[in-house]
């Protein structure tokens, strides 16, 4: 009998553990998020109540697993705070597998690489006060409160901040995916489309803002950076332009434009994924995948280079004849290629800093376009789209017992309605 209790337990802690992961599979943008929010913003004014959390050493930095001393007690006394440690685990000054642990369990919750040791971006996480934290949150809220867009059952959404990815089908995350996304002097836009097709072997049409600000630059160091990049100059009706007959040195405002051929380095990589939107911004591949495994990835001129591009687009292109091998097989031929979508799948650019995600834990991003102040929040709330006008049929006018004549003596034209 006295083993009993002890099953029980366990057949209820698997319990939790089985619905806290069928939780967590919830986007971090949905509809629950507002809700879920606020009760990290509550758990975090009491932090702010006790006096907030304590401040790390920059020395603990140095610490590794089996370390000991005061920095290992003041990780620890951090941890505890913000409910990364549980308090059974403050006993002693090691920095022992609950430590390690517990630093991961953090950095997971920032973004971070989960190490387990105290480098120099957790140690920046750990030791911003909770007032900015609250700030987040407080920001996060705003935005939700005046969210215009329309959770679909399938939708895809970009996380400027957290430089990642969720496709949500049905309200349950299918994909995740890291992404690289504009850096500070180029960011990436808060917005909402319809992605529409997918393009295999893409050209790259280099926008002229980066024709000016990076390609003018690189053929004055190097004449031949258009021949290395795979790149074509062309001027009126596509007519092609010998980069040699350019005078480089003085050009302000070209007349050409530059576009890249499609390969493997091409800066799309060998996949764009469509969005028609105003600010001229989309998802695709990139020959530098290298760029995906550092912490901080704002890295793009806008638009948002996404790991693992290819499952992706074999999930938005399901229900058609196109799967992830046909995909692969049809890049292989090194041939452009449109594929339509059956059905458009609608996608949000969001920019959040601060979030609960349905798994209980509380999420921070690094706020890194300064957004998140009265003035940015507006400006970085995603707007309810306008209903386009119904078209309405003409309801012809009474008529009258006669007709009028014009000054030329003819009936005036019947009234018409725009054609669609």
């Amino acid at each position: 009998m006295s083993a009993r209790p002890s099953i029980l337990a366990l057949a209820a802690a698997a319990l939790l553990a089985s619905t806290a992961l069928v939780r967590a599979n919830e986007p971090s943008y949905g509809p629950n998020t507002y809700d879920r929010t606020l009760e990290a913003l509550s758990a975090h004014e009491d932090v702010a109540n006790r006096g907030g959390w304590p401040k790390v050493p920059a020395s603990a930095a140095s610490l590794k697993p089996d370390s000991q001393g005061p920095d290992v007690v003041a990780l620890k006394q951090r941890l505890l705070a913000s409910g990364d440690l549980a308090p059974e685990a403050m006993a002693g000054d090691i920095y022992d597998a609950n430590v390690t642990e517990a630093v991961k369990h953090f950095q997971r919750r920032h973004g971070l690489s989960d190490l387990g040791t105290v480098g120099r971006l957790t140690l920046k996480a750990m030791n911003t006060p909770v007032e900015a934290r609250l700030n987040q949150l407080t920001a996060t809220l705003e935005r939700l409160k005046g969210n215009g867009f329309n959770f679909a059952s399938r939708y895809v959404v970009v996380n400027i901040p957290g430089a990642s990815v969720e496709a949500v089908e049905n309200g349950s995350v299918a994909q995740r995916h890291l992404a690289v996304v504009g850096r500070p002097d180029r960011p990436s836009p808060v917005i909402q489309a319809n992605i529409t097709s997918v393009n295999l072997n893409p050209y790259w049409t280099a926008p002229m803002s980066i024709v000016k600000a990076d390609i003018i630059p690189q053929m004055r160091k190097d004449p031949s950076f258009i021949a290395k990049s795979n790149m074509k100059l062309l001027g009126a009706e596509n007519k092609e332009i010998d980069p040699a007959s350019v005078n480089w040195a003085t050009l302000k405002n070209p007349y050409f434009y530059v576009r890249q051929e499609p390969g493997p380095t091409n800066s799309l990589g060998q996949m764009k994924i469509d969005m028609p939107n105003s600010d001229a911004v989309y998802m695709h591949d990139t020959p530098k995948k290298a760029l995906f495994r550092n912490d901080v990835r704002f890295n793009s001129s806008g638009c948002a280079r996404i790991e693992g591009v290819r499952d992706l687009a074999a999930w938005l292109l399901e229900g058609s004849e196109w799967n992830r091998q046909s995909i692969e097989d049809e890049i292989a031929k090194g041939e452009r290629k449109n594929i339509a979508l059956k059905k458009q799948v609608p996608v949000a650019w969001v920019y959040l800093t601060g979030w609960q995600g349905a798994d209980g834990q509380v999420q921070f991003r690094d706020d890194i376009y300064g957004l998140d102040t009265p003035q940015g929040i507006v400006t970085s709330t995603i707007q309810a789209r306008k209903p386009k006008p119904k078209a309405t049929a003409a309801v012809p006018p009474a008529r009258p017992p006669a007709a009028p004549k014009t000054a030329a003596g003819n009936p005036p034209a019947a009234p018409t309605t725009a054609s669609n």
